[in-house]
């Protein structure tokens, strides 16, 4: 790819936790960086981030559920990028419920934005990516896409299905200088995550770190939080030229959870 253009990034899920932290990371080594999310925040997150780099961060408040969502955050995000060079699919809902309780409309919704959604920005961007002769595409996956757990159906079910996806992307991809990849991340201090140990605090009645201990120990090997850092640092690697021989992975970074 020629080194006059600066890469066009596009970012879902980005208003806050993981999402948040890859347009930081993309927008801070130079490349021009757009931002979408369901949640109206993305738009502050996005005037933060432009004052950060310097550079202004394009945003759109979209959900992905909605038919032809994807498409048209596609062609708004190229529009303002000048092209999309780097796709990271982050966005992702779940509901937590055992599968006699997961209400059809929670099934369908995370198909929808977990699944169907990054398979038509894929879809979407492609033309484009070919046309230039270079592209990267990252689907942010989880631990779950190598593990199950009670409770997760819809969860569990997607981030399987995304590896799936991801390969076949691949495959189709191999004889060109555009790859796409899966991170399968452990547990991260998202405010998700932060919120379920203030919850197992209140329900205990202990201390915030005990419950952190707590709720880390029955799932994080080592006990400790998975650093954003890591998981960014990874997708920005994935995203260089150094990258070009790892096409169709599923790299987990979950210090061996997946295996345990």
């Amino acid at each position: 790819m020629s080194g006059e253009r600066r890469r066009g990034v596009l970012v879902t899920g980005a208003a806050t936790g993981l999402g948040l932290a890859l347009a930081r990371e993309f927008s801070q080594v130079g490349d021009r960086v757009f931002m979408t999310d369901i949640d109206e925040q993305v738009a502050s997150a996005a005037e933060q981030l432009s004052g950060e780099a310097g550079d202004p961060v394009g945003w759109l408040i979209a959900d992905l559920a909605q038919d032809g969502a994807a498409v048209a955050l596609k062609e708004t995000a190229s529009d303002v990028l000048g092209g999309i060079d780097v796709l990271i699919n982050n966005a992702v809902v779940r509901k937590m419920a055992d599968v006699p309780s997961l209400p059809d409309s929670d099934w369908d919704r995370a198909l929808e934005v977990n699944l169907s959604a990054p398979f038509r920005l894929i879809k979407a961007c492609l033309p484009e990516m070919k046309a230039r002769g270079w592209g990267r595409i990252v689907n942010m996956a989880s631990v779950y896409s190598l593990i199950a757990l009670a409770g997760r159906a819809d969860y569990v079910t997607t981030k399987h299905a995304i590896i799936g996806l991801t390969r076949t992307v691949a495959l189709e991809l191999a004889e060109t200088a555009i790859t796409c990849n899966a991170i399968c991340p452990g547990l991260m201090a998202t405010d998700s995550a932060l919120n379920r140990i203030a919850a197992l605090a209140a329900e205990k009645n202990i201390d915030r770190k005990e419950a952190e201990r707590m709720f880390l120990s029955t799932r994080q090997p080592g006990g400790q939080f998975i650093p954003i850092e890591t998981v960014t640092a990874l997708a920005l690697f994935l995203c260089g030229p150094a990258s070009r021989g790892i096409n169709g992975a599923a790299i987990p970074v979950d210090n061996g959870w997946s295996f345990a």
